[in-house]
């Protein structure tokens, strides 16, 4: 899930919602099965169409969750659906997406900066100007030095979960440990007020793309509470926060120092935004369904869970408040690389063909909900086309994967399988399937809430997991490094490459990507780079999924957003008749 799954698909949020990075199940009776994911189309409103029409500026937009944020510290947020609720509501970036429905939502466009930036020295320079009139919540004007603090933090040991781009692309940050201690980083220049320029490692072609990330948003050094900042960050867009009881409420009423003539993405439409935690099971999608009183101005965070899709579908006037958005992320069987069996590059190739796919399809909602995953790169990576390098079918081959394991004298396996909660079903599908190829698999589920620490422990990690991930941007480079580079994995917290595969190779080829130039050129060589890793097998590709999102019958400018791995866009959310939602 990028972390939008660490991303980029925070299993350990999702799977709480009992949908997770999907334990769904849906049958072909309820109509579901009419449009696939691979043309484009879904249940309800079609991808790239807007739910409500045109909101009106004014009202309570109710947001209902079953769970506390994990971030709001921008330094800290790299998880999907808060990534979309503090970049849109309460702080700004210097680049971020169009808040347009279907593909024009992953277009880069700028945001506290006037452009997209200006590169210099082949790539390795980038300098980017604010624009005028920019503020805080109390009236004092960003700086550029905030957003250079607000990098800084990112390097923090005590400031984790956030996204390491600027670790892994600011020149001099290898020993860095952060701005609390008094030190600062030369590679980041600000010579006055409305002047940033980052000094970086090596060409980063899209670092437009990288900027809009949260932690290239402004934090004054004169806010700084440590990790407490998490509990109210100090508003740079439309919204900051009147109160939050962390697992209860949180309530964001207007910025009356943002000046919408300066942010040309958020549309404010809302009076105020209140989320309410805490929701149980599919109770959320109920009350929206239902849409009695307030719940009438409601959506979900972060989606519908997976037994409403079968409520949703078969009444057309719900199914018309409904959208299954595309996510451009992976969802994954990650195989532990580094102990036996899977050290053994044979058993992983066998697994590729044990699996059978169509029934992870079948587990999340069927086809209306996911499609069938043939490479790790999502078809919004490979320019729309879906590359299949094995020619694996997709249910599977359980004998030639018996074969694959004879060869390598791994006959009767038994391996753990350790998955949140609510991606049970979707395990006890790899099971039965795995058992066709003669292996036998121990299911563990973990609370949610302990799942991204149980799987992230290297030394204690399962033999399998699921899990996925999105992209940050659209980019291999957001992709492929983060879920197969060795040199990510880390001993507590491993959060991308749950495979804990480690390639000289493979990590080679990356760091001859990464200094390209060219993005089209990289674009192609990370194209080719997945289908030399589908065959070394480090984890099974299993779906492609679609975010389930439905929304009160009150509520209007409700779309996916592609840019956001499919979340509704809350700058461009609102209500039809604010009059009803006071």
């Amino acid at each position: 899930m990028t972390r939008r799954t660490h991303a980029a698909l925070a299993a350990a949020l999702a799977a709480t919602l009992t949908l997770g990075l999907g334990a769904c199940s849906n049958d072909k009776s309820d109509g579901g099965s009419d449009a696939a994911p691979s043309d484009g189309k879904g249940p309800g409103a079609a991808s790239g169409s807007v739910i409500g029409g045109t909101p009106a500026k004014g009202g309570t937009l109710t947001v209902l969750t079953n769970q506390d944020f994990a971030h709001l510290d921008p330094a800290r947020s790299w998880v999907v659906p808060h990534m979309d609720f503090g970049t849109r509501l309460i702080y700004r970036t210097l680049t971020t997406f169009k808040a347009e429905p279907g593909a024009a939502g992953s277009e880069i466009v700028p945001d506290l900066a006037t452009d997209l930036g200006k590169s210099s020295d082949g790539g390795k320079v980038w300098t980017f100007t604010l624009k005028d009139g920019l503020k805080y919540e109390d009236g004092s004007p960003i700086k550029a030095a905030d957003i250079k603090y607000n990098v800084e933090r990112s390097f923090s040991p005590d400031l984790t979960g956030g996204p390491d781009y600027a670790i892994q692309y600011l020149a001099g940050g290898e020993n860095y440990k952060g701005p609390l201690n008094g030190e600062h980083l030369a590679s980041i220049e600000t010579p006055d007020d409305k002047t940033i320029v980052f000094h970086l490692k090596r060409p980063v072609a899209e670092f437009s793309s990288t900027v809009s990330l949260p932690t290239f948003s402004p934090v004054p050094q004169s806010q700084e509470k440590g990790t407490q900042y998490d509990a109210r960050p100090f508003s740079s867009g439309p919204y900051k926060i009147e109160t939050y009881d962390r697992g209860k409420q949180l309530v964001l009423v207007r910025n009356t120092n943002w000046d919408p003539a300066t942010d040309t993405v958020r549309k404010a439409y809302p009076d105020k935004v209140v989320v309410t935690e805490g929701i149980k099971g599919g109770q959320a999608d109920d009350r929206i369904i239902a849409s009695d009183g307030a719940d009438a101005n409601a959506i979900n965070m972060p989606w519908m869970a997976h037994e409403t899709v079968a409520k949703v579908l078969p009444k057309p006037d719900v199914k018309s408040r409904m959208a299954a958005e595309v996510t451009g992320c992976t969802d994954m069987l990650y195989m532990n690389t580094s102990k036996a069996p899977f050290d053994d590059p044979k058993v992983r190739e066998a697994m590729m063909w044990a699996v059978d796919r169509e029934g992870q399809v079948t587990a999340f909602g069927g086809p209306a909900m996911a499609d069938v995953a043939t490479s790790y790169l999502p078809p919004s990576l490979t320019g729309g086309v879906k590359s299949d390098p094995l020619k694996v079918p997709a249910a599977g081959d359980p004998e030639k994967a018996k074969k694959l394991l004879q060869e390598a004298g791994k006959s009767d396996l038994k391996v753990s399988l350790t998955v949140s909660l609510g991606d049970k079903s979707r395990a006890e599908a790899i099971q039965q399937s795995l058992s066709k190829a003669g292996v036998q698999v121990t299911i563990n589920t973990t609370d949610p809430s302990a799942f991204q620490d149980t799987v992230g422990d290297i030394k204690n990690a399962p033999d399998l997991t699921i899990s996925g991930w999105c992209p940050d941007y659209p980019s291999g480079a957001t992709f492929l490094p983060f879920q197969f580079d060795g040199r990510t994995i880390k001993e507590k917290g491993n959060q991308g490459n749950l495979s804990q595969f480690k390639d000289q190779a493979t990590m080679d080829r990356m760091d001859q990507i990464a200094a390209m130039t060219d993005v089209n050129e990289a674009n192609k060589a990370w194209q080719q780079l997945d289908q030399d890793l589908a065959k070394k097998a480090p984890a099974v590709p299993l779906i492609w999924q679609r975010r389930p999102l439905l929304v009160g019958t009150n509520v209007a400018g409700a779309f996916g957003n592609q840019g956001y791995a499919g979340m509704l866009d809350l700058g461009a959310i609102g209500l039809k008749d604010p009059a009803k939602g006071k």
